[in-house]
């Protein structure tokens, strides 16, 4: 079978591209070994989801059809350093009606997953796994385990951080394991969170509570492998008071509403996201760390920007030539290198020791919290207003 764009995965990243060229003259194929299911109950892995990739969801047609009920506004966001800082953003202040909302993220993969059903110029091949690839001159070659053999002239790996595209075709991915896991978990809470998103960084790690609709938060405990690990095996009743305890009690007693489950965090840094007749989007491309809960729109902004510059190609333009996804590459480094650097380091900054660190970064801390400026060019750079 020939098409002009093949991707493989059918994550968010994946999804999200193929909804954006929806429009276009190309053909398109999505190869994913499964369907997204609908989470029972609430989905304990959710997303902060930017206003700029919002509107991008509302521009490929999935947002309008989303659960309401299941959106929750974000008005603030209250940090607080480990030694008594604080650092506060407010959707009014910013001159804003919200700084983001909290989505789940089956809830996103299924409207995305019937939008591309509907799409008349895709191929939606599933349950599919890739096999074989063999990169071209003039077309990549992708071998499917059941044999079917699908040539294009782009090859896309949307398909997660331990991408079997990435590694088949050759680009290194650095990999630096933080010896940390990410645990998550929704619960119910004793008081109204009334839209505002806290983050703790504290000694064991960074604890992230995000609203969810009604009085219940989704949680990301950003901690060392024997901490989550024991943390896991905790009774439920035991790990609600832990969590309630580590963040203050701050919207009262806690009681679970979904098992806690966690996941190993590391840093990826992948130098080059594009070759002949290959682009890498999402978490093929990039890992950052949870603190910044960026990861999903980096990667709709990838899916973005590549859609972008496919759909402004002429007729005549082969879209799988290195010289023009290069384009796509530069136009995605700086915004990734960027939450890369500055997750990283602020990881580092609240896990070092040495003498006297710590009161210098809660200082840091109070002093950007007391300048309105350096406040609001920080929360305007996360809302995508640059």
């Amino acid at each position: 079978m020939q098409f002009d764009v093949v991707i493989v995965g059918g994550g968010l990243a994946g999804l999200s591209l193929a909804c954006a060229l929806r429009d276009t003259r190309l053909k398109i194929a999505l190869v994913e070994s499964r369907a997204p299911t609908p989470a029972i109950g609430w989905d304990a892995r959710v997303y902060a989801i930017s206003p700029v990739n919002a509107d991008f969801l509302q521009k490929i047609g999935a947002w309008k059809h989303l659960d309401a009920e299941r959106i929750t506004p974000i008005y603030a966001m209250k940090i607080l350093g480990d030694g008594g800082a604080q650092l506060d953003f407010s959707a009014y202040e910013t001159g804003v009606s919200e700084l983001g909302w909290i989505l789940e993220s089956s809830l996103m993969a299924c409207e995305l997953w019937e939008n591309v059903k509907r799409q008349s110029n895709l191929t939606l091949l599933c349950p599919a796994a890739p096999r074989t690839v063999d990169m071209g001159e003039n077309a990549a070659v992708l071998t499917l385990a059941d044999g079917q053999r699908l040539s294009t002239r782009l090859l896309v790996g949307a398909d997660g951080r331990d991408s079997w595209v990435r590694q088949a075709t050759g680009l290194p991915a650095i990999n630096t394991p933080y010896g940390e896991m990410g645990l998550v978990a929704n619960f119910e809470c004793e008081h109204p969170h009334r839209g505002m998103a806290r983050q703790w960084f504290r000694d064991d790690g960074v604890l992230a509570w995000l609203p969810l609709s009604g009085k219940r938060i989704s949680i990301v405990w950003s901690t060392p492998d024997a901490h989550a690990t024991e943390l896991l095996a905790l009774a439920p009743e035991e790990l609600c008071t832990r969590v309630a305890m580590a963040g203050d009690q701050a919207l009262g007693e806690l009681k679970l509403i979904t098992p806690a489950t966690a996941f190993p965090l590391r840093l990826m840094h992948v130098p080059r996201i594009v070759a002949p007749r290959l682009a890498l989007v999402g978490d093929a491309a990039h890992g950052i760390h949870p603190l910044s809960g960026h990861g999903i729109n980096l990667g709709y902004q990838d899916a973005k920007a590549l859609a972008e510059l496919l759909a402004a190609t002429a007729e005549w333009q082969d879209i799988g030539s290195e010289r023009l996804l290069r384009r796509y590459q530069s136009a995605r480094r700086e915004e990734t290198v960027l939450m890369q650097y500055t997750t990283h380091t602020l990881r580092r900054l609240f896990r070092e020791k040495l003498p006297g660190l710590k009161s210098l970064r809660n200082i840091g801390m109070n002093l950007t919290n007391a300048l309105p400026v350096v406040k609001n060019l920080l929360v305007r750079y996360a809302l995508g207003a640059f």
